[in-house]
């Protein structure tokens, strides 16, 4: 039986279903949500729900809300837990309770799948295929294996989610990347890709990205930078495209404080080098940090950072040289 036909069969067993997106979802979680919410209706699941937590403070992931018109709930503790008999949970882009989720660890979960690295995945069902680009492609392979209806909106937002997720087909990218892209290209509204694609940026955000290239030092082919203190935390990830660009730079991390955590986000190309085990490795013991060869990020609680010092300006300076230094170690770089 194929994994398609597997989930199928389990969904027909519920009478609800809870889809819970990682922290500060991005378009491959949503979109695949938004798909495997599909899946259920069809498979005759009358109430489902997608639930988030964090914040969606990306432009482009709130334009993707927006114009596709996704219901979303804020995560809550209780809806996840003491669930009643035919009440099903399922993670799309992540895969282990508390880990980038608040689902408490232990949770029960029915459904996972995931295209990021993980281990030790419980689950009754469960497709996670780390050589895969995008959990996107994953949804739509089922959504084609299942000869479900594909409208407009979904074909938008799996192929826009695909495209986004893999840097336009340049990072991570597998042939299913392309065999989904063909399927959904007829479908999809090239227009609202085309919206997509360049939503508006904030002035913070490009401050912030500003301040990510004053602040940049290289060693070798490696830069590591930070923005300081933002509210937008989707700034770091458009920092670190931005500066992997850079010529003779291959991997990129950039930092920052939002609210009351430090925040990591890093892209590599160079071969030597995981980069989602680097931050693992870097931060493992004070905070959580992983993901792909080519792309990764974390977070730090801020801690003792805060209670360290009184002062902003000393705060900023204290968590630039601590992250520092756990990078540089991390990667075996030179101290200069």
């Amino acid at each position: 039986m194929s994994n398609a036909a597997s989930l199928q069969e389990l969904l027909t067993t519920g009478e609800q279903l809870t889809i819970v997106c990682h922290n500060n979802p991005d378009p491959d979680c949503l979109a695949s949500a938004l798909a495997l919410g599909r899946i259920a209706a069809e498979a005759g699941i009358d109430e489902r729900r997608i639930l988030y937590s964090g914040d969606i403070s990306h432009q482009q992931n709130r334009a993707f809300i927006n114009l596709l018109n996704i219901d979303l709930r804020e995560f809550e503790p209780e809806i996840v837990q003491n669930r009643p008999e035919g009440s099903l949970l399922a993670f799309v882009d992540h895969s282990v309770p508390g880990a980038n989720n608040r689902v408490p660890e232990g949770t029960p979960v029915d459904i996972v799948i995931d295209h990021h690295p993980a281990d030790e995945i419980t689950a009754t069902f469960v497709d996670h295929r780390e050589s895969i680009g995008a959990t996107a492609t994953i949804l739509t392979e089922y959504v084609r294996g299942l000869d479900i209806e594909v409208d407009a909106p979904l074909a938008t937002a799996l192929l826009f989610a695909i495209r986004r997720e893999t840097l336009s087909f340049l990072r991570g990218t597998t042939k299913d990347e392309y065999t989904a892209a063909a399927f959904l290209h007829d479908t999809a509204d090239r227009s609202l890709l085309r919206e997509l694609s360049s939503p508006s940026v904030t002035g913070e955000t490009v401050d912030a990205i500003g301040r990510s290239i004053g602040n940049r030092i290289v060693r070798g082919s490696v830069l590591i930078t930070h923005v300081s203190r933002t509210n937008e935390r989707d700034a770091l990830p458009q920092a670190a495209d931005y500066l992997a660009t850079l010529e003779g730079v291959e991997t990129a991390i950039v930092f920052g404080i939002v609210d009351q955590s430090i925040h990591l986000s890093a892209r590599s190309t160079d071969s030597r080098i995981h980069i989602g085990e680097a931050l693992d490795t870097a931060f493992d013991d004070v905070g959580s940090a992983g993901g792909h060869q080519e792309m990764a990020g974390g977070e730090v609680p801020l801690g003792i950072f805060a209670d360290a010092v009184g002062d902003e300006i000393d705060l900023v300076e204290l968590v630039k040289r601590v992250v520092t230094a756990r990078l540089i170690g991390a990667l075996n770089l030179s101290e200069e």
